[in-house]
């Protein structure tokens, strides 16, 4: 308000002209003529109040003023009702009330008022003369194929895993058995995917849908043979940062159950920053400034909260919600198998919504109405037609069965069977194609149904239109080649003729950088994440602390001290056992940690692949964080234990014993983090890694001495951490006063040094040091491999293209090439089976819906 009050300084007349009107205002001045014309006063009130407000925000320093805005709001009035208030503030304080009641006044019919708020957002940007920056996508000429086992030989069975392990590594070396046909899943695709218009991918199951947008999305399995281009704008894939430029949204739901609706898209926004509003607004302010022009209140709120960075929530968020009708549900939990959440059909729209949360407009959808009724999916359809249309963004979508008025919002139609592509350009003409093939949409029939059935070979005699002349099977491949002949095909082909200008597109339409934010930023947003997962998962970390308290006072009462002396090796055995009882159950405490990340790993893939964040900024929080509940759970541990048990009493080798528990917990969590990168499933981490850990305790040196480990083992005795772990605390113990100053009968040496003899553990104080400084750096090579173990696996259990011999044999009969899609097996569930269709970036199976279904209508 202090620039509003040097505002009203500068103009006298102005002040005093509100101060008369706000005598006029006092209730013993009104009569009946005041009572009619009162609106009319108070809406120039209003006016002259917003002038000056936007005056006082023009004077403001540019910085100041990019996030300086008026905030609209109704008050109630005494006298007059309801009335506008116009408050400044600060776009970054903006609290959670604020942005309710904005969106609420906003939106009260999300795809009704969502389309007139676009209009004043283009309104504003055409006044000044600003172009938007587009994105086209063209494919020239693309080619898919992929090397496919034949028949059983696919099957994951135990002896063909055996067999593709040999083959793999024998496949370094040139070498290869295995009887594979090659199979073409896209076969000399072109095509343009232009911008301001929508654009319906539609095609049977097994057409190869998610296979062009996954390559359109720069987000192919790198084992697949890939001929031909695609570009943006002119720039090949390798020239900038594709998965950053456009997002692939899968219909795959995968979240993370514990955060609720409104904390998932808030950090997906956090994560994929602002792109270029800021730079569009700071020249928007300019241009306004000098053309003299004051903006729409809205729109200038709405654009100046949604272009700052590092904000926890943003209004983005809260227009997503709300166009996405997810309002009702953002403080519910996602939920998973074992929690409860929203519904199916919601998760459906959080996956979308988790990608246009952020600034990317170029976005390729994959059967994103799986799961939802068909008035859902055409309100979420409308909303992306006014974003497109009004903000000239670029999206394919894929649907299985759109509703007519569903299909009817689109621009432009691909129609893709057996690989390739049928037709590809506008709505209108798409019918009148098929009409000139001597094909016709019956009046009650929806075209979407009716275009996917016409290539078929079991449905398309029914739409043959001459009765009199004798119906021929016409295959996809005569359609092909017959749309390059009709006059959509003729333009199509000759506009791919002209390469793209690359000085009509804006550079600021392509991402060059891998992410958005500063990495600093990023660490922040992961590091708020996991602490607000460690307190969603809260009853796990206190379970595991109670635990370890009962399990101190059942080993305190084991090995009390009364019952402990210090007269002999077989007194001294007693406490060797309890300090190995001790380290054993430290390590074992962060077993939690195995499940709790795997669970989490499908998660962090996606997230990886969409280059949300580096994996270390994931990595570092969940290694740091845990530490002080480390901390805490090692007091536990001590409290209970140490005098108890009847330990040396110095307080220096009680704290050297603190530090030596706080090592193995840290130790042990790293490396079942460590277990579960590198198995990423719970069958594979039970086996291997529980082998790993049976290893580990054998060659540490307590279960067998040193100087029984054969040599040819000693390597493995030297790298086990509880080799360290277990020669610290017996040092630490046995190097006390009561134990090197106690001498045995018939022996000149302490009972401490026979102690360590006997246990084969070096008499070195400095070893209690080597093996601190040893546990420590096992917990951080552990979190370091951990770290890139996420950074270059990808996720077990990827599908596996099977094609039938019976089918390999009449191919090569007939010589002709293999079109039929395969079939699609889960290894680690054989009784499924997939489409080729059906693979996506996560290596996760799609449901694809059964034709059974007239709609979507599955809610």
């Amino acid at each position: 308000m202090d620039g509003l009050e040097r505002v009203r300084s500068r103009n006298p007349s102005r002040r005093t002209g509100h101060s008369s009107i706000g005598r006029s205002l006092s209730r013993s001045s009104w009569n009946m003529e005041d009572v009619f014309s009162g609106s009319r006063r108070s809406s120039r009130v209003e006016d002259d109040e917003e002038a000056l407000k936007w005056a006082a925000i023009e004077r403001l320093p540019t910085y100041d003023r990019l996030r300086t805005s008026i905030m609209q709001s109704f008050v109630d009035h005494e006298i007059i009702g309801n009335k506008m208030e116009h408050r400044e503030v600060d776009v970054r304080n903006l609290d959670m009330n604020d942005r309710q009641k904005f969106i609420d006044m906003l939106f009260k019919v999300a795809e009704e008022d969502n389309e007139k708020f676009l209009k004043k957002f283009r309104n504003r940007i055409d006044k000044v003369g600003i172009t938007l920056p587009t994105v086209e996508v063209r494919f020239n000429h693309l080619t898919i194929e992929a090397d496919c086992y034949v028949g059983s030989r696919a099957l994951p069975t135990l002896a063909n895993s055996a067999r593709n392990l040999v083959e793999s590594a024998l496949g370094l070396l040139g070498i290869s058995f295995a009887k594979k046909a090659n199979l073409t899943i896209l076969k000399d695709a072109s095509g343009i995917i232009k911008p301001s218009r929508m654009t319906l991918l539609l095609g049977p199951p097994s057409s190869g849908k998610t296979t062009l947008l996954l390559a359109l999305a720069d987000k192919l399995d790198p084992t697949l043979r890939v001929k031909g281009e695609v570009t943006y704008n002119g720039y090949k894939l390798k020239e900038f940062v594709a998965r950053k430029t456009s997002a692939y949204i899968s219909q795959n739901d995968v979240h993370v159950g514990e955060m609720t609706v409104k904390e998932t898209l808030d950090f997906s926004a956090r994560c994929q920053g602002v792109g270029t509003r800021y730079d569009l607004l700071s020249e928007l302010a300019r241009r306004e400034k000098d053309a003299g022009i004051f903006p729409e209140a809205d729109v200038d709120l709405f654009m100046k909260a949604t272009s700052v960075e590092g904000v926890e929530s943003s209004l983005i968020t809260d227009y997503t919600l709300k166009i996405l009708g997810l309002d009702i549900c953002k403080d519910i939990i996602v939920g998973n198998e074992m929690q409860r959440g929203i519904s199916g059909g919601q998760k459906k729209r959080v996956t979308t919504g988790e990608m246009i949360v952020g600034p990317t407009k170029t976005l390729f959808m994959d059967e994103i109405s799986t799961g939802l009724d068909s008035s859902t999916t055409f309100q979420i359809v409308k909303c992306l037609q006014q974003v497109v249309h009004l903000t000239e963004g670029t999206i394919l979508m894929s649907l299985l069965q759109p509703a007519p008025e569903t299909y009817d919002l689109f621009d432009d139609i691909i129609l893709l069977s057996e690989g390739q592509i049928v037709y590809q350009g506008p709505r209108e003409h798409v019918v009148e194609f098929f009409e000139s093939c001597g094909f016709k949409c019956p009046e009650r029939k929806g075209t979407a149904d009716f275009l996917q059935e016409v290539t078929s070979k079991k449905d398309q005699e029914q739409y043959w239109a001459d009765k009199r002349k004798p119906y021929r099977y016409i295959t996809v491949t005569e359609f092909a080649n017959r749309f390059k002949h009709f006059h959509v095909g003729m333009q199509l082909q000759s506009e791919l003729a002209v390469p793209f200008d690359k000085s009509r597109g804006h550079r600021a339409a392509l991402a060059f950088h891998k992410y958005s934010m500063s990495k600093m930023e990023l660490l922040k947003a992961c590091w708020d994440k996991e602490w607000l997962l460690i307190k969603r998962n809260s009853f796990i970390y206190v379970f595991k602390t109670v635990q370890i308290i009962v399990v101190a006072f059942i080993s305190s009462t084991v090995f009390l001290r009364t019952e402990m002396h210090q007269r002999n090796l077989d007194d001294a055995q007693l406490y060797i056992g309890s300090l190995l009882f001790g380290m054993i159950i430290n390590m074992f405490n962060g077993f939690a940690e195995l499940s709790l990340m795997i669970s989490r790993l499908p998660v962090f893939y996606k997230q990886r692949d969409l280059l949300f964040h580096p994996v270390w900024t994931f990595t570092l929080p969940t290694f740091l964080l845990r530490v002080p509940i480390s901390i805490l759970e090692t007091v536990a541990w001590m409290a209970v234990t140490y005098y108890t048990v009847g330990y040396a009493p110095e307080a220096s080798r009680f704290f050297k014993n603190f530090l030596l528990v706080f090592s193995v917990q840290q130790m042990a969590s790293g490396l079942f983090r460590l277990i579960a990168g590198l198995c990423r499933t719970m069958i594979i981490a039970n086996t291997g890694g529980v082998l790993t850990l049976l290893l580990v305790f054998l060659l540490g040196g307590f279960i067998i001495p040193k100087r029984e480990i054969p040599s040819w083992w000693e390597w493995a005795h030297w790298i086990s951490p509880l080799t360290y772990g277990f020669n610290a605390f017996t040092v630490n113990e046995m190097f006390a006063s009561r134990w090197m100053n106690r001498q045995v009968s018939n022996s000149s040496t302490s009972l401490g040094v026979q102690v360590l003899d006997s246990f084969d553990v070096p008499n070195d104080e400095n070893w209690y040091w080597i093996g601190a400084g040893a546990l420590l750096g096992f917990a951080v090579l552990f979190n370091i491999l951990f770290t890139f173990a996420l950074m270059y696996l990808s996720p077990l259990g990827k599908p596996q293209a099977v094609i039938s011999e019976e089918t390999v044999e009449e191919l090569e009969a007939n010589n002709v090439d293999s079109n039929e899609e395969p079939r699609l097996m889960r290894p680690e569930s054989s009784k499924y089976s997939f489409s080729a269709d059906a693979s996506n970036a996560d290596g996760n199976p799609k449901n694809e819906q059964s034709s059974q279904f007239p709609r979507n209508e599955q809610e």
